[in-house]
């Protein structure tokens, strides 16, 4: 099985599912995401987050191909790019830390390491980067939407809480401890990176 971790670009932004590219509610305040929806416009503001991204800190996130073909992918990015996160109650995010936006594996591929793979590559160029931990606010009920991880879930993978909160803590995976993971959380990460995939096709439209 030929796997390969890409960074991600415009080139590659087309791999994500199609709800992704359209789904700006990270990337922009409540405001601007609400006007982009309402006008149609949010894939294209999309676009434009990644490339300012780009353009100013570099890839922000992850595309997982195997045999050629796209099946998961991570985003994440410093607090100053994710906006949203001041909106809720635990933001915002540490200064120390780059914000995980969301992430997501095909179920077929589960299982296979790939899960553990893309988390130790994210956290290899988050320290590259001089960062120290990753954080993310969570969903405490596991319910809500495919743009909140679970709280469980991200548990059961090393984050710790930072912030409680009844239904949106913050928490925190302090980075070095990632590149010793073994298999033993495989189980966990799988369960993590299929939470928010409802949209079960990476393909583009």
């Amino acid at each position: 099985m030929g796997r390969q971790l890409v960074p991600l670009t415009l080139d590659n932004l087309s791999d994500l599912p199609s709800a992704c590219r359209r789904c700006v509610h990270w990337e922009l305040d409540p405001v601007r995401g609400g006007r982009a929806e309402r006008a149609g416009t949010a894939k294209a503001e999309k676009e434009a987050w990644v490339s300012s991204v780009l353009l100013e800190w570099g890839s922000c996130g992850r595309v997982v191909h195997v045999d050629g073909r796209p099946v998961g992918f991570v985003m994440y990015a410093p607090p100053a790019y994710v906006p949203r996160t001041t909106a809720f109650p635990t933001g915002p995010v540490s200064p120390d830390a780059v914000q995980l936006i969301t992430a997501a594996l095909l179920p077929a591929y589960r299982g296979q390491g790939l899960g553990r793979v893309m988390v130790q590559t994210v956290a290899k160029d988050v320290l590259r980067r001089r960062f120290k931990a990753i954080e993310t606010i969570a969903d405490a009920r596991g319910t809500e939407s495919r743009c909140l991880l679970p709280a469980e879930h991200l548990r059961a993978v090393g984050f710790k809480t930072v912030r409680h909160h009844v239904r949106y803590p913050r928490l925190r995976l302090e980075l070095r401890s990632t590149l010793s993971w073994k298999e033993d959380v495989e189980r966990a990460l799988d369960q993590l990176l299929g939470a928010v995939q409802k949209d079960p096709v990476l393909r583009p439209l």
